[in-house]
C-alpha cells in the first residue's frame, strides 16, 4: 500500500516516542508499504517558540533569547540521544539541528531589536518546531537501517497563498509533490514537516489549526495514496468525549460528510480542512492510536453508512457565546444580515451557528467566547440603534450537536432528541439544522451541557457501538 502517515505532537513528544514511531515505520515498510511521514513538533515546542517570540518583541532582551536557545538545544539533543542509536547518524542530525537553532536565534534577536512581530515572522518562527523534529524522526528511521530523507513542506512541493497563519495550497502543489516525492517512494521513507509550506516567493507559510493533518491530506492527495493515516493518542473518532461519557466507543467507520460535521461542532480529532484534499481523490483517512497500533481505529470514507441507531455521535462545543440582536425595524429591511456578517468578518469574528425567526425581528448566533468584545463593538458601531434596538450576549452557554448521515430522511429523530432533553428537564435556548440533515445542533446552558450529552448518548444507545447495517 502507498501510505501517508502523520504523527502528532503527542506521538513524537520526545526521543523515546520518536524511537517507537521509527520502529512502527520500519515494521510497516518491511511489509512492503510505501510510506511518506508527516511529523509535528516535539511536545510543547511550538507554544514555547510563540511565547519567546512575543517576549522578544515586547521585552527586547537578548539574554532571554540565549536562555531559550540553550533550553531548546538541550531538549532536542536529549531527543536525539533517546531516539538514535547509530553514532554517525546522531552526529549528522545534531549538526543539522544546531544550524537551524542558530538561524532561529538570529531571527529572535532581530525581533528583539525591531520590537515587532509580524504575521510573516510568526510563521517563520513557529515553523521551527517541525523543522527541528523532522531530522530526528528521519534520523531514527535511518538508524534502523532504512533509507530516509527529510523535507520542509515547501521542499516537498507544498506551495501556498501568502495568508500567513492560515495559508491554502495552490493547485500547482499537487503536481510538484508528485514530482519531488514520487520518485523515492520505493526506496526511502520520506519525512515531511507538517503545518508549513511556502508561497510562490519561497517565503515560509503555515497552514493554521491542525496544519499537520492538513499537510498529510495534501500529500496523500498529490501522491494518490491508498490511505492517509493520522496517528494520535486516541483510538479514533469517538461517539462522544469519553471524559463526559466513559462508555463512549470508537466509531469504526464514518463518512467524510459526517466527519466534517463533527469537526465543526467540537470534535477535535479532525479539522474540516483535513478532509478536503482527501475528498478530491476519494482517499480513505484512518485515525489510529500510536500507542495501540493493532487497533483499527476509525476509517473515514466517501460512502455514507447508516448505523443501527441512525445517529453516529454527540459532540459538544464549549467556550462559546450567544449573541442576540433584536429590533422591529429589522423585519423586511433588505441587507441587515449582510451588514451583520460583514461587520463581524471585518472584526475577525467567525460565526459557529445562526438562527433567525420568520418574523425577521430577532436574530441569534453563536461565536467563540474570546470574540465577544470585538463582536459587540463591531455590531454597536455598524447599527448604532437605527434598525437594531437591542444587542445582548450570553457566555454561559454551550453548543451540542447530534450527527449522523442516517438522520437524513429519517422521521422522528428531532422528536427523540428534544423529547429526551425535555424528559431530563434540559432547556434549549436556540436550534439550528442544515439542509444536509446530517446534524441537529442547539444551544443549552453551560450547567446543562454535560447532562445533555449523556442524555442523548443514552437515548441513541451509542454505548452499544455502531454496527454498520446498510449503505445509504
Amino acid at each position: 500500500m502507498k501510505l501517508v502517515m502523520k504523527f502528532g505532537g503527542t506521538s513524537v513528544g520526545d526521543g523515546k516516542k520518536i524511537r517507537h514511531v521509527a520502529q512502527l515505520l520500519k515494521s510497516y515498510y518491511e511489509e512492503g508499504n510505501q510510506i511518506v511521514v508527516v511529523t509535528s513538533a516535539l511536545s510543547g515546542v511550538t507554544d514555547s517558540l510563540m511565547e519567546n517570540a512575543h517576549l522578544a518583541s515586547t521585552k527586547g532582551r537578548t539574554t532571554l533569547v540565549k536562555e531559550f536557545r540553550t533550553e531548546l538545544t538541550n531538549k532536542h539533543h536529549e531527543a536525539v540521544k533517546d531516539a538514535i542509536d547509530d553514532p554517525k547518524v546522531a552526529e549528522e542530525v545534531l549538526r543539522v539541528l544546531d544550524l537551524r537553532i542558530d538561524e532561529l536565534e538570529k531571527a529572535l534577536i532581530g525581533i528583539c531589536y525591531l520590537g515587532e512581530l509580524t504575521p510573516r515572522s510568526i510563521d517563520y518562527i513557529s515553523s521551527y518546531g517541525e523543522r527541528l523534529a523532522a531530522p530526528i524522526v528521519s534520523g531514527a528511521v535511518r538508524s534502523l537501517g532504512i533509507s530516509s530523507t527529510e523535507y520542509t513542506g515547501g521542499e516537498a512541493g507544498i506551495v501556498t497563498t501568502s495568508d500567513y497563519g492560515n495559508a491554502r495550497p495552490l493547485e500547482k502543489t499537487y503536481e510538484l509533490v508528485e514530482k519531488r516525492l514520487g520518485c523515492r517512494l520505493c526506496s526511502h521513507i520520506q519525512v515531511v514537516t507538517g503545518f508549513i509550506g511556502e508561497n510562490e516567493e519561497g517565503i515560509i507559510t503555515t497552514l493554521g489549526r491542525s496544519g499537520s493533518d492538513f499537510s498529510a491530506s495534501i500529500l496523500g492527495a498529490a501522491l494518490k495514496a491508498d490511505e492517509i493515516w493520522l496517528w494520535k493518542e486516541v483510538n479514533g473518532i469517538m461517539t462522544t468525549d469519553p471524559r463526559i461519557v466513559p462508555e463512549a466507543r470508537t466509531i469504526p467507520q464514518i463518512s467524510y460528510a459526517e466527519a466534517m460535521e463533527l469537526s465543526y461542532f467540537g470534535a477535535n480529532v479532525l479539522h474540516p480542512r483535513t478532509i478536503e484534499p482527501a475528498m478530491r481523490e476519494h482517499i480513505p483517512v484512518r485515525v489510529k492510536n500510536t500507542f495501540d497500533p493493532v487497533f483499527e481505529g476509525t476509517l473515514v470514507v466517501a460512502e455514507k453508512f447508516q448505523c443501527r441507531q441512525v445517529v453516529k455521535a454527540v459532540s459538544l462545543i464549549k467556550n462559546v457565546a450567544l449573541i442576540n440582536i433584536a429590533g422591529a425595524e429589522m423585519a423586511g429591511t433588505v441587507g441587515t444580515v449582510a451588514r451583520l456578517f460583514t461587520a463581524l468578518a471585518n472584526a475577525g469574528v467567525n460565526i459557529v451557528m445562526i438562527s433567525q425567526g420568520s418574523s425577521e425581528s430577532n436574530l441569534s448566533f453563536v461565536i467563540s467566547g474570546g470574540h465577544v468584545e470585538p463582536a459587540l463593538k463591531a455590531l454597536h458601531s455598524e447599527f448604532n440603534r437605527e434598525i437594531v434596538r437591542e444587542i445582548t450576549s450570553d457566555k454561559n452557554v454551550c453548543v451540542v450537536a447530534v450527527v449522523g448521515a442516517g438522520m437524513a430522511g429519517t422521521p422522528g429523530v428531532a422528536k427523540r432528541v428534544f423529547g429526551a432533553l425535555g424528559n431530563s428537564m434540559i432547556n434549549i435556548i436556540m436550534i439550528s439544522q442544515g439542509s444536509s440533515q446530517y446534524n441537529i445542533s442547539f444551544v443549552v446552558r453551560e450547567d446543562d451541557a454535560f447532562d445533555a450529552v449523556r442524555t442523548l448518548h443514552n437515548e441513541f444507545e451509542l454505548y452499544n457501538g455502531n454496527g454498520i447495517e446498510k449503505q445509504l
